[in-house]
């Protein structure tokens, strides 16, 4: 039997044309779902921890690797599938020193996959978990291996050049907010959320075992009152808050990959098929573009329209970007982040992309119908990413 490989993120605590890099061409005809290409690359199942205030949370005394065994067995158990049956380990990693291997492969052995399984590592800032994924995707499509697990453990420039008032973002922060505190009053997240048991330690220094069952960062009470008299972070008269940015975070996702024949070998379930992907370079310093012009390279390769989309899962690192690339592509604000994003939620940087895979195909799942969904965000140093999914339907 062919070896399979697991992928794993961890957590870590416009001028000019944007120059575009190889993107990684996935299937045929983006409609062929029906019917079932035994050479697709499925995403067979996925899972994330509760998303934690940083420093502050339940989960501040949690290391990343035991937030990794914590997903990592979660997706396994989910499915009934032998650990032994995984080829290699790819982690993606943003802050955790020595490239996270060490830790990447303690958290493997905490989950009980056993040392004969390799382990690798990635970093590609805030997009790290997708392109754990997509790496993962890479070797099934070419050969390598048939399954594996991609797994993760954060602007003023754009508000400025692109005139995005204040006003604007405060908006886009309270619909985040508003969204996200209707899915978790839904129990909309439940099922793509796996309970944390750990050790806190509280202000007097006492140890106690909790179990974190939901994200901690969602605001109910927020009103664009309060969020007006928020101070500037990065300038004076600046527009970007802390009220109207992502929130530095805590957790972890898991997302299982197979080539769509090997699932059907083991009766494994298809939750969605991936489609296209792509990475594109933009200015350093308006980074936060970056899908503005990833996400219109990832839909042209699967062959689709901004209109064919259900879901759009864009970052919300700052509100100042993420209502840039809205507003750039014509998304109709419904279809963006239906569930809160980053700002509600939160921005654990190498988890982020393996979080919003998780999150998009299990709200697809929920609606039932057939569907598309593309997840992006943009990468520090200049970059944006995207990947389309399809969701076959019940």
């Amino acid at each position: 039997m062919q070896r399979m490989k697991v992928v794993l993120g961890h957590l870590g605590g416009g001028g000019g044309q944007p120059r575009t890099s190889p993107c990684l061409g996935l299937s045929g005809s983006p409609r062929s779902v029906a019917v079932g290409n035994p050479e697709d690359v499925v995403v067979v199942h996925g899972r994330r921890t509760p998303i934690g205030k940083s420093k502050r949370g339940g989960l501040k005394d949690t290391t990343p690797d035991e937030l990794l065994a914590a997903v990592m067995t979660a997706v396994l158990k989910d499915l009934n599938l032998s650990p032994e049956k995984l080829g290699d380990i790819c982690v993606g990693n943003v802050l955790q020193p020595g490239a996270g291997a060490l830790t990447a492969r303690i958290g493997q052995f905490l989950s009980g996959i056993p040392e004969t399984v390799p382990i690798s590592c990635v970093n590609r800032q805030c997009s790290s978990g997708l392109q754990a994924v997509i790496n993962i995707a890479g070797g099934i499509r070419n050969g390598s291996y048939d399954i594996g697990l991609a797994c993760g453990i954060t602007s003023e420039n754009v508000a400025e050049r692109f005139g995005v008032s204040r006003k604007k973002q405060d908006a886009f922060a309270l619909a985040s907010q508003q969204k996200a505190a209707r899915a978790q009053q839904m129990g909309w997240f439940k099922n793509e959320i796996v309970p944390v048991t750990t050790t806190f330690t509280d202000d007097q220094g006492n140890e106690k075992k909790i179990t974190v069952l939901q994200d901690e960062g969602i605001r109910p009470s927020t009103t664009l009152e309060g969020l007006a008299k928020l101070k500037p972070a990065f300038k004076e008269n600046g527009t970007t808050t802390a009220g109207n940015s992502s929130q530095v975070s805590d957790g972890a996702a898991a997302v299982l990959l197979a080539k769509r024949s090997k699932a059907s070998q083991l009766h494994l379930p298809v939750l969605g098929v991936l489609k296209s992907y792509a990475v594109v370079g933009v200015p350093p310093d308006v980074m936060g573009i970056g899908p503005a012009y990833a996400i219109p390279v990832a839909l042209e390769k699967a062959g689709l329209t901004v209109n064919d989309i259900d879901i759009f899962e864009i970052n919300e690192a700052f509100a100042s970007q993420a209502v840039y690339c809205v507003e750039k592509l014509g998304i109709p604000l419904e279809k963006v982040n239906p569930l809160g994003g980053a700002i509600a939620l939160g921005h654990p940087l190498g988890c982020t992309g393996a979080r919003q895979v998780v999150t998009l195909l299990h709200e697809l799942q929920r609606r039932g119908k057939r569907g598309y969904g593309v997840v992006s965000m943009c990468i520090g140093t200049g970059m944006g990413a995207a990947a389309v999914f399809e969701y076959p339907g019940n």
